[in-house]
């Protein structure tokens, strides 16, 4: 596999290329969303990017932070991914403490759906009541 790591390429076809997103339209879609920075600044899809550069992504909840090695136009494999970009080792922990997080449960999930109910309303205003009396006259 050969890499052009002396011209450019669009983020938007580096990152699908780089298989960080699964199609390119999702990868154009999350640059213009502003889910991609490069080198700290929010860029557009014809942005070019070069090795060297540093492009911080948002997948969902998902964050990840990568360095350029390698500039390529065309879907490489999966297992020629290691060397077209490396990922920082704080946004390596950062990834692993998430997972952890969501598989313990750690995350407070809203189970909330739509209106409240008849019994929350009437529980938000016993506590409405409650702070009206406890603030006094003046408040």
């Amino acid at each position: 596999m050969t890499f052009d790591t002396d011209n450019g390429c669009r983020i938007d076809k580096w990152l699908w290329a780089s298989r960080l997103f699964r199609t390119r339209t999702l990868a154009a879609t999350a640059v213009r969303g502003g889910k991609v920075r490069v080198n700290g600044t929010s860029v557009k899809p014809a942005r070019m990017v070069r090795a060297g550069d540093n492009i911080a992504l948002w997948r969902g909840s998902q964050h990840m932070t990568v360095t350029v090695i390698a500039v390529m136009d065309r879907r490489i494999s999966a297992k020629d991914v290691p060397s077209v970009y490396a990922e920082t080792e704080a946004s390596v922990r950062q990834r692993a403490q998430a997972v952890h997080d969501r598989r313990t449960g750690a995350m407070p999930i809203d189970n909330r759906r739509g209106r409240p109910t008849k019994k929350d309303r009437r529980a938000i205003l016993r506590l409405k009541k409650n702070r009206s009396e406890a603030a006094g006259p003046g408040d």
